[in-house]
């Protein structure tokens, strides 16, 4: 009987720290900021887009819930792709996406277009 020993690794704590730092918090941030500038756009514009797009309050109830459900619904399956797509990947079409999306909200020019881009 044979015994192979695996040999074992030491990670480094601070090492780890390190590197996510390096890594993964500035996507993180970019993310953040993106994500504050989205939903704080929606909330800001509605005085004057309402008026400017002829909207109701319930085209405008509902172009912002629809927000919410897209990112209930899909949440999990984002997820799943991050395992199999790898972090920095995900993050990155993640962060690209968002900020195409959140870029196309400045020109929409009635409540169909506000609900599909939102």
């Amino acid at each position: 009987m044979s015994s192979t020993a695996t040999p074992t690794v030491e990670i480094d704590p601070q090492t780890v720290v390190r590197k996510v730092t390096r890594n993964v918090i500035p996507f993180v941030f970019v993310l953040y900021i993106v994500n504050y500038i989205d939903r704080a756009n929606i909330g800001y514009a509605s005085l004057q887009m309402n008026k400017e797009l002829g909207l109701t309050s319930q085209a405008f109830g509902l172009a912002a819930g629809l927000f919410f459900i897209g990112y209930f619904l899909f949440e999990v399956p984002s997820n799943i792709a991050l395992a199999k797509f790898g972090a920095r990947r995900w993050i990155a079409r993640i962060l690209l996406t968002w900020g195409a999306l959140a870029t196309a909200m400045g020109f929409v020019h009635n409540d169909f277009q506000l609900i599909t881009v939102h």
